[in-house]
């Protein structure tokens, strides 16, 4: 038998071995994930039972692969929320919440108590069930196109008991756009990585979806797709919310002049970096 110190000593070690970052973090995680405890080390000479030591041991060497912790966990909080991920879903990020200040102070500053927001490759839903919950009177939709993302979006409206409703659909797709009109508020966290940024990924990025992060050569692809399919299925004066990646602001406001939105707000993430814009729809 170990104690827990011993155990949680060991497992910083292997981790700093293989190199992961902030290895005290992911084995405290770690620790607090397999003994559902928030402080595993409060009884640090407690002896650990086998079947546990082998679960952390477990997590750790998957970690030590280049899992990314999130996956190890099965999950990762967003905002005040929980959410379920895994392989095959981009994991939550807090520059995302970036976002979700955003919509929030758009329904603010507008007066909307009850809009209507939807919510464009919604995968995990973190956007679309955080907006559900933070304004009590939305109605909140997430269109997902790929099967095991589209998953865990619908296990993380159950989990988080969300009124959000979910469609599995081509966001790209003039015919999906077709049937949503009445939009007061559009967001998006979509692929936004260049040709060149996916070969020099992370290895831990690598493990997530090529698919929720390849945005073509430019990294802006559906940038121009989303503005130009999805405009008409705002309200007039209705609002268009974006994340995107470092300097492709100046680019994306273009995007967004083409197709006569005007109000084009920037805002940065809590590292000081341009990461989301808003944007009004005109009249046509």
């Amino acid at each position: 038998m170990v104690s827990r110190i011993v155990l949680y000593k060991d497992c910083v070690n292997i981790l700093n071995e293989h190199e992961i970052d902030d290895a005290e973090f992911d084995a405290m995680c770690i620790f607090q994930d397999v003994f559902r405890e928030k402080n595993p080390l409060f009884k640090p000479n407690e002896e650990v039972e086998s079947l546990l030591v082998d679960k952390i041991y477990t997590d750790v060497d998957c970690r030590c692969k280049g899992k990314p912790l999130q996956y190890v966990l099965g999950e990762w909080d967003f905002w005040k929320y929980t959410f379920r991920v895994g392989e095959g879903v981009l994991i939550p990020r807090p520059d995302t919440e970036t976002l979700i200040e955003n919509v929030l102070d758009i329904c603010r500053k507008n007066n909307i108590t009850s809009p209507k927001i939807l919510d464009l490759c919604s995968g995990s839903g973190c956007i679309a069930i955080t907006l559900d919950k933070e304004i009590p009177y939305s109605e909140v939709w997430a269109v997902e196109k790929y099967d095991t993302a589209f998953e865990y979006l619908e296990e993380n409206i159950r989990l988080n008991n969300s009124g959000v409703k979910a469609m599995k659909a081509d966001v790209l797709s003039a015919e999906t756009a077709d049937k949503f009109r009445d939009f007061d508020i559009i967001v998006s966290n979509p692929p936004y990585l260049t040709a060149d940024e996916m070969q020099d990924l992370q290895k831990e990025v690598q493990a997530e979806p090529e698919t929720a992060l390849f945005g073509g050569t430019d990294g802006l692809d559906f940038y121009r797709s989303i503005t130009k399919t999805w405009k008409n299925s705002l309200k007039t004066g209705g609002y268009i919310c974006y994340e995107f990646g470092i300097n492709q602001h100046d680019a994306i406001a273009d995007i967004l002049r083409v197709y006569n939105f005007i109000n084009i707000n920037f805002t940065e993430d809590a590292g000081g970096i341009i990461r989301t814009v808003t944007a009004k729809k005109t009249e046509e």
